[in-house]
């Protein structure tokens, strides 16, 4: 089959949806790779990187999508991509359609077969093509949470941080991060956290990952069951509170009201990891890399739906680590390749005309 690589137009997003070396495993396999001419350049892969390893330079996208039997991407297709794909088509990529009623309607109009990274799952109901980038950003979320507690940040948000560490100093507490949510984001936002030295509270109702964190992490973190009470009482005395509540295909489920955040502390933080999912606090807003804050309540909320776009490098390789098996599948046999793997067949979200998944 011929895969069509286009460079990403989202603003910001730098990644791209293979690298020049699975490339070469691709054509060896018998398949042809048509790249947009620089669209691996945000990501450090040149395109001589790409002839290198058997691909073809195409100078435009839409040459790409016209040529491509299979288009790879890593965001969701914009306006103009839409625009540009064809009846029977196969679309394969991020797609979040709970938060984008539009992008369900111009996926609906193009007639292409539509299959989501976000809600592939493997033998044991797990996510795959969602966990690297979920870890990335569960490891960012804690980082760019310290970063704007100080107070030298407030140039991008127009309004100072907390002026805390999160660490505390000798005589000094450490700082209070409230992490919403124990799955691949919570868990990886938990390790930076503990290694920051921050005192940390992870809720979530499964009873049995706050186990495995109890037994991993001891006393250095408190695991709570997730009430609204308990939620309440946890974040108005936080510094940072990380959003990590996913469900599969749905809307993020909201856990931290309005009035929640009118009684959070001055300068306090909010990463919103479930922003791209609708967001887990009700006051989060979906931001970019450009302008990253937004101030509600004098509490800074940290919306950016494509937090890994912000090291693309090392995204790529993670997302591709996991993406090119189910896509090598695909090209060696199409949609066929759905109707031997259950799991697979759950990333179909949108087919013929026909959304194909529940979104609420």
């Amino acid at each position: 089959m011929k895969i069509g690589v286009p460079k990403e137009i989202l603003t910001n997003e730098s990644r791209v949806s293979i690298t020049p070396a699975w490339v070469r495993t691709l054509t060896e396999l018998g398949h042809e790779v048509l790249v947009e001419s620089s669209a691996g350049i945000g990501s450090s892969f040149h395109d001589a990187d790409y002839i290198q390893n058997g691909a073809k330079i195409i100078k435009t996208a839409e040459e790409v999508f016209a040529e491509a039997d299979i288009i790879t991407k890593v965001k969701q297709p914009l306006e103009d991509e839409i625009k540009l794909l064809r009846e029977g088509q196969i679309l394969f990529t991020y797609l979040h359609l709970a938060a984008d009623p539009d992008l369900v309607k111009g996926l609906e109009t193009s007639g292409a077969h539509c299959i989501a990274y976000e809600t592939i799952e493997d033998q044991m109901g797990r996510l795959p093509l969602l966990q690297p980038m979920s870890e990335i950003a569960g490891r960012m979320a804690v980082q760019l949470g310290a970063r704007f507690l100080e107070r030298g940040e407030s140039s991008l948000g127009g309004h100072p941080g907390r002026g805390i560490l999160l660490g505390g100093a000798s005589g000094v507490p450490q700082a209070t991060v409230s992490i919403l949510g124990a799955g691949i984001v919570g868990q990886a936002a938990l390790k930076i956290a503990v290694g920051m030295g921050a005192y940390v509270h992870v809720f979530d109702k499964n009873i049995h990952a706050l186990g495995r964190i109890d037994e991993m992490f001891g006393s250095r973190v408190t695991t709570i069951y997730s009430t609204s009470a308990a939620i309440e009482e946890s974040v108005l005395r936080s510094d940072l509170v990380i959003g990590a509540a996913l469900i599969s295909g749905k809307k993020a489920p909201m856990l931290v009201t309005q009035d929640m955040v009118r009684k959070m502390r001055y300068g306090s933080v909010i990463v919103d990891v479930a922003v791209d999912q609708g967001g887990c606090i009700e006051t989060s807003e979906v931001t970019s890399h450009e302008k990253p804050i937004i101030v509600k309540d004098d509490v800074l909320h940290y919306g950016v739906a494509n937090m890994p776009g912000a090291v693309p490098n090392t995204s790529t390789h993670a997302l591709c680590n996991s993406t090119m098996p189910y896509l090598i599948r695909l090209a060696d046999k199409g949609l066929e390749a759905l109707d031997e793997d259950p799991g697979f067949k759950k990333g179909l979200n949108v087919s013929q005309g026909k959304l194909l998944i529940e979104l609420n």
